[in-house]
């Protein structure tokens, strides 16, 4: 009776796809299978090649900006439904399907009344072993590839994965197209260096303002209601300016109606908080833009 052999690779990795290998060995006899962790990137190599000579294999690819649109079970199922329909397109047989794990990915598919699921099955099972590591082999020369495309990450060495490298080369470069933006370190990293842009942004800001002869007045007001980025002051006129960072595009496309209106509520809720009801004012926003952080436009809005 052959088995299908199904295990996933790069599960948990800070960046590039998933790949879920599928293979039927049949009458192939091949030595040394095992936990495509347990081998040599030289030993997996070698294997890989013969797996692919002698076996029918299949891999299913989830890159990580799909990865993220879907979720990582979603993607799971979608990678392994791929890679079998590779096995079934070569008209390949078999009687029984293992995957690798806990979770069955095709329990809502015909097929599903064959699964068994086996924890370690990469170990113990030599079809689940082979999917492991043709599928391992195959994400470990992508990431390679992918270092020539992003040299300053490192992905040739860590393949992805939450590394101190890596975590380095994030802190200093920013994120890639390749990273996977729902993952939670990820996640963090943008928002701490979206932080960190919006408020060197602020900052270019005031320097701007004093320089054309505006009173800094308050930076980075705000309370359980609102807040407000910059309060300046010039001729007696009160200035409620919102900065907007942009790497690329406009910035003043972020001032939609909705804030404009928060912008409104804030200006007046200070207005009132500190007994300026009668002044003047008027709602502006600097745009500040590029890797010198320089000011792209300052505008009164109302």
């Amino acid at each position: 009776m052959a088995i299908l052999g199904i295990d996933e690779v790069g599960r948990g990795p800070w960046a590039g796809p998933l790949v879920v290998g599928a293979c039927v060995l049949g009458e192939a006899k091949i030595n040394g299978l095992t936990d495509s962790k347990k081998l040599s990137a030289k030993r997996r190599e070698i294997l890989a090649q013969e797996i692919q000579q002698k076996a029918s294999c299949g891999l299913g690819w989830v890159s990580a900006e799909e990865l993220d649109k879907i979720g990582l079970s979603a993607a799971l199922r979608k990678a392994c439904r791929e890679a079998v329909s590779q096995i079934s397109a070569n008209n390949t047989a078999f009687h029984e399907i293992i995957i690798d794990g806990t979770v069955n990915f095709l329990s809502d598919t015909k097929l599903s009344n064959y699964v068994q699921v086996i924890k370690k099955a990469d170990f113990l099972i030599p079809e689940v072993s082979a999917a492991s590591i043709v599928a391992k082999v195959a994400r470990d020369n992508y990431m390679i590839k992918l270092a020539e495309k992003y040299p300053d990450y490192g992905f040739e060495k860590h393949v992805g994965y939450g590394t101190a490298l890596h975590k380095s080369a994030l802190e200093k470069f920013g994120i890639c197209p390749e990273h996977r933006k729902s993952f939670r370190p990820i996640k963090t990293i943008c928002e701490n260096c979206s932080t960190q842009k919006g408020q060197k942004g602020e900052l270019t800001a005031i320097s701007y303002l004093e320089n054309k002869g505006f009173e800094i007045i308050a930076h980075n007001w705000k309370n359980k209601y609102c807040e407000i980025d910059i309060v300046a002051r010039k001729n007696d006129v009160y200035y409620f300016v919102e900065v907007k960072y942009r790497d690329h595009g406009d910035g003043l496309d972020a001032i939609t109606t909705k804030k404009l209106q928060q912008m409104r509520f804030a200006a007046e809720f200070y207005l009132e908080s500190n007994h300026l009801d009668d002044a003047d004012a008027s709602l502006a926003a600097a745009v500040i833009a590029g890797d010198d952080y320089a000011v792209k436009d300052f505008l009164v809005l109302e």
